[in-house]
C-alpha cells in the first residue's frame, strides 16, 4: 500500500508540474511593449530600450543582424551604440537615431508609415525614454 501512495504522490508532483510550465506564457506582445511605461529616469537599456527596438526595428526584419537596412543592426547594445553618430551618448539631440524616430534633421522617419512599414510608430512615451536613455549616457543597463 504505501508504494502505491508514493507512486500516486510522484505522478501529482509531475502532472502538477506540467501544468505549470505548460500555463505559463511570457510571450511579449507588441501591444504589451507599446502599452510599458518607460520612466522619466533611469532608464534601462535592457528592460525599457531593447524590447523596443526589437518591436519596432528587428522582427520586421530592417534593422536585424542579417538584413542591417542602411548598415545598421540595433539588435543588441554594442550594435546599437557602436556609431557615435547613431547613437550619440549625453547628446539624444545629436542623435541620428532620435532624428530617424522623429523624422527630423532629414531623416526618414522609422519606422517607416504605411505603405512601406508595417510597424507602428513609437509611442511618445517610448521616444522620450529614448532620449532619457541617451541623455543619461547610453548605458548598458
Amino acid at each position: 500500500m504505501p508504494t502505491q501512495i508514493k507512486l500516486q504522490f510522484i505522478l501529482l508532483t509531475i502532472f502538477s508540474a506540467f501544468i505549470f510550465f505548460i500555463s505559463c506564457d511570457d510571450t511579449v506582445t507588441g501591444d504589451d511593449i507599446d502599452n510599458r511605461v518607460i520612466p522619466d529616469s533611469n532608464v534601462s537599456y535592457s528592460k525599457h530600450i531593447q524590447p523596443v527596438l526589437n518591436l519596432k526595428c528587428t522582427s520586421s526584419g530592417c534593422h536585424d543582424d542579417a538584413a542591417r537596412a542602411g548598415g545598421l543592426s540595433l539588435t543588441t547594445w554594442s550594435n546599437t551604440t557602436s556609431d557615435p553618430n547613431i547613437v550619440f551618448p549625453g547628446k539624444p539631440e545629436n542623435s541620428v537615431l532620435v532624428w530617424s524616430v522623429e523624422g527630423l534633421n532629414g531623416a526618414s522617419l522609422m519606422p517607416p508609415p504605411p505603405p512601406e512599414g508595417n510597424v507602428p510608430p513609437f509611442t511618445e512615451n517610448q521616444v522620450e525614454g529614448l532620449k532619457t536613455w541617451i541623455r543619461e549616457g547610453a548605458k548598458n543597463n
